[in-house]
């Protein structure tokens, strides 16, 4: 059994898998950009990190495992340790390279470092997207030559009189044109003044009474905030352990709730909902420092 291709499997659908005894692989969305060095245009694409403190089983990927083996929780449970034992027995000898996920290896300290793949998008938003290579545009000068005017010298005796008519003629039409509207703008100004003296009359003598006025009556909408990232605190295979958990967790002062079933038969239940990244991840990290370890971030949308 080839464990890293179950990892890289759950790593399309969730932000974090967890390997038992070993850490835990956690994704983190990241925007498109521009690489002003390759000129490539980058699609939007998960970054993968590594967390060796992230230890406890979840029973994500052992579920997982199991349901694709067609075995038992505990025998996926028992192969993923003869995994996770050979996995440690390499890194004390070289990396140990997990196909398509990254290169795990040992620093001077004996604590793993992590170098992940950046050849395969795990972000399914972007399945098909490729990066776009451009090539930079070269503009070509066009020189435009000036327009050179043709005299003809035969008739400059004729040209002078020809103007003198042309102007004349214009400067008539001009002064008809600027009478005629001159007019008709005094006529217009004419009738819209006696429209309002006739409306204001109207007015004055029009009086306005509200016997019952209506109360006024203020509306206090709250609109619904989706939550889509959650503290996963467990999932039960009873729905009431699943119960009894929400309310031990509400006790503690969290916000906790059941937000479903997964697709394993697993009653889902979270420390509290968020409706910012930032703001749930900040919240996970209190929580696997001074509550569970085995905490982790789903993202339901």
């Amino acid at each position: 059994m080839i464990l890293a291709n179950y990892i890289k499997d759950l790593l399309y659908r969730y932000d974090c898998v967890i390997v038992p005894n070993f850490g835990g692989f956690i994704t983190n969305r990241m925007s498109a950009s521009y690489n002003t060095n390759t000129s490539n245009f980058l699609p939007p694409f998960k970054q993968i990190a590594f967390n060796n403190n992230l230890k406890e089983n979840d029973g994500l990927l052992a579920n997982y495992i199991a349901s694709v083996e067609t075995i038992s929780f505990e025998d996926a449970n028992k192969a993923i340790a003869t995994a996770v034992n050979n996995w440690n027995v390499n890194l004390q000898n070289k990396s140990l390279e997990l196909e398509e996920v990254g290169v795990l290896s040992l620093n001077e300290n004996q604590q793993i470092i992590f170098e992940p793949n950046t050849s395969v998008n795990y972000l399914a938003e972007s399945f098909g997207l490729a990066n776009v290579t451009i090539s930079e545009i070269e503009r070509q000068k066009t020189i435009v030559k000036p327009l050179v005017p043709v005299i003809n010298t035969d008739n400059k005796k004729v040209l002078p009189t020809l103007l003198k008519y042309a102007a004349t003629a214009a400067i008539l039409l001009t002064l008809g044109y600027v009478g005629n509207n001159l007019y008709q703008q005094n006529k217009q100004n004419t009738i819209l003044a006696s429209q309002e003296k006739a409306l204001e009359k109207k007015i004055q003598a029009a009086t306005f009474t509200i016997a019952n006025p209506l109360p006024t009556i203020e509306l206090n909408v709250v609109k619904e905030v989706a939550k889509p990232y959650h503290i996963v605190a467990g999932a039960f295979q009873f729905p009431e352990n699943a119960n009894k958990k929400v309310n031990q967790l509400k006790k503690e002062g969290y916000q906790a709730s059941i937000i479903g079933v997964n697709k394993w038969g697993l009653t889902e239940v979270v420390f509290s909902s968020f409706a910012d990244r930032n703001d749930a991840i900040n919240e996970l990290y209190k929580i696997q420092d001074s509550v569970s370890k085995d905490a982790w971030l789903l993202v339901k949308k």
